[in-house]
C-alpha cells in the first residue's frame, strides 16, 4: 500500500525542499497549512434547494460540514439583500486536508475534461495557491443521478511558503500536475 501524502511529504518532500532551496532547519521548509473549499450560489436567492444540494455536495466532498456564507451589503442591481446566503464554504485542516489534497491531485484532477494541467501561474505573492473546477462530478464520491445542476467550486491552498516559488515547489513535489 503506497504512504499517504501526509507520510511522504514527511519522509521525501521535506528533505527535497530542504535541499533545493538551502534551509538550515526542519521547521524553515515551506507546509500545507490548510485548505479552503467554495462553492459560490447566486441562484440562491431564486432557488433555496440550490444550497442544500450544494451543502449535500460539498459535505460528501471534504467530509465535513460546510458554513453558508451570508451577503455582507445589499446590492440593488443583483437583487441582493444583506444577510442573503449566496455561497458554502470548508476550511480543512489536519488530516482531512491531507486526504482531501490526495483525492484532488491523484482523483479528481485526472477525471476533468481534457486535463493538461493545472497552471503554475495561480499563486497570490506569498505561496498560497488557488484553482477552480468547473464541476463537482470531478469527485467519485458524487453521485451523478443525483446532482442537479453542476456547480463549479473555487479551492485555496494555504502554505507558509514566502515565495511563490517556494510554494509551486512544494505542490510539485507533493504531486500537483502543473502545466508544462
Amino acid at each position: 500500500m503506497p504512504a499517504s501524502l501526509k507520510e511522504r511529504y514527511q519522509q521525501e518532500v521535506v528533505a527535497a525542499l530542504m535541499q533545493r532551496f538551502q534551509y538550515k532547519n526542519v521547521m524553515q521548509v515551506p507546509r500545507v497549512t490548510k485548505i479552503s473549499v467554495n462553492i459560490g450560489l447566486g441562484e440562491a436567492l431564486q432557488n433555496p434547494k440550490a444550497l442544500e444540494a450544494a451543502t449535500h455536495d460539498l459535505t460528501i466532498v471534504t467530509g465535513q460540514k460546510p458554513v453558508t456564507r451570508r451577503a455582507r451589503k445589499s446590492i440593488a442591481a443583483f437583487k441582493l439583500r444583506e444577510g442573503n446566503p449566496i455561497g458554502v464554504s470548508v476550511t480543512l485542516r489536519g488530516e482531512r486536508m491531507w486526504a482531501f489534497l490526495d483525492r484532488l491531485v491523484n482523483v479528481a484532477l485526472p477525471r476533468v475534461r481534457d486535463f493538461q494541467g493545472v497552471p503554475a501561474d495561480a499563486f497570490d505573492g506569498h505561496g498560497n495557491y488557488s484553482l477552480g473546477l468547473r464541476e463537482q462530478l470531478a469527485f467519485p464520491e458524487i453521485n451523478y443521478d443525483a446532482v442537479d445542476k453542476l456547480r463549479g467550486m473555487s479551492v485555496t491552498i494555504v502554505t507558509t511558503a514566502q515565495t511563490d516559488e517556494e510554494g509551486r515547489e512544494l505542490l510539485r513535489q507533493i504531486g500537483m500536475p502543473f502545466k508544462r
